[in-house]
């Protein structure tokens, strides 16, 4: 997992380069790593069989030309689903994968950041299904397993304790509700913060317990360069260009201030 971490913030592409290709595709990830992107972000759920699949939505009818909800779906029916026609025409071919689909296609290629949805503090076949899969494929080391639900992440690391693990901060949460849930899970080694939420305190209350602060969604430049110099660990973004862009941007400003100060 270290390695990936060497240039920071890392460009991961939320549910691939979504911007221009529709999310949660093979299309959208293939996009997102011709684009410079290092790593991606999905979402799985569960068919109604017991397969992970890959979209956002408890329900199909936004990204597909399905209707009601994806528990209720065989994986054989899902994987038929138009899933590309919703964003625009010529995506007409693409279907909702399958989290071994998604392995396969890229394997070693890219760092993954999986949300796993899931409100259950009972039913532990997600988390089951996806560890199973992460293991059979060998990359527990590409992976980051994360969720708003903190005793799924609590499931996922007993059932594989070297997963890396994140949990999502969400600003909708109440305020108490958010701290509370930070420090419940300090051994969690990332967290997910929505990027309104960090500001200069936020990232020294995180390098002075030692976790990498990821921040989500964002797709402005200002902002991107705003999070890259206050020094997060990886920026979430529906545009991996822009981000990469930013970033180098960035970078020549830091390296021009450099300059400036070692010349005055």
């Amino acid at each position: 997992m270290d390695q990936f971490y060497r240039n920071q913030p890392l460009n991961i592409a939320h549910r691939g380069a979504s911007y221009d290709a529709p999310e949660n595709t093979l299309a959208a990830f293939d996009l997102a790593l011709r684009l410079g992107a290092d790593g991606i972000e999905l979402d799985v759920r569960l068919s109604a069989d017991g397969v992970p699949v890959v979209i956002h939505d408890a329900t199909l009818d936004r990204t597909t030309d399905g209707r009601g909800p994806v528990s209720a779906w065989r994986w054989p029916e899902l994987r038929s689903l138009d899933a590309g026609s919703w964003f625009d025409s010529q995506y007409a071919r693409q279907r909702i994968p399958s989290l071994e689909d998604v392995f396969a296609a890229f394997g070693e290629r890219l760092l993954y950041v999986i949300e796993l949805k899931t409100n259950s503090l009972r039913d532990h076949r997600l988390e089951q299904a996806v560890i199973a899969i992460i293991q059979r494929h060998g990359l527990a080391d590409q992976v980051i397993l994360a969720s708003l639900n903190p005793f799924a992440l609590r499931r996922v690391r007993r059932l594989l304790p070297q997963i890396a693990v994140g949990l999502l901060i969400s600003p909708h949460q109440p305020l108490y509700l958010r701290w509370t849930r930070l420090g419940t899970v300090m051994r969690y080694a990332s967290r997910l913060l929505h990027h309104t939420l960090i500001d200069a305190n936020t990232v020294a209350w995180a390098r002075r317990y030692g976790y990498r602060l990821h921040a989500w969604t964002v797709d402005e430049p200002d902002e991107m360069m705003r999070l890259a110099a206050l020094g997060v660990d990886a920026i979430l973004t529906n545009r991996p260009d822009v981000l990469r862009w930013a970033l180098a941007t960035t970078g020549r400003e830091h390296s021009q201030e450099k300059g400036t100060q070692g010349n005055s």
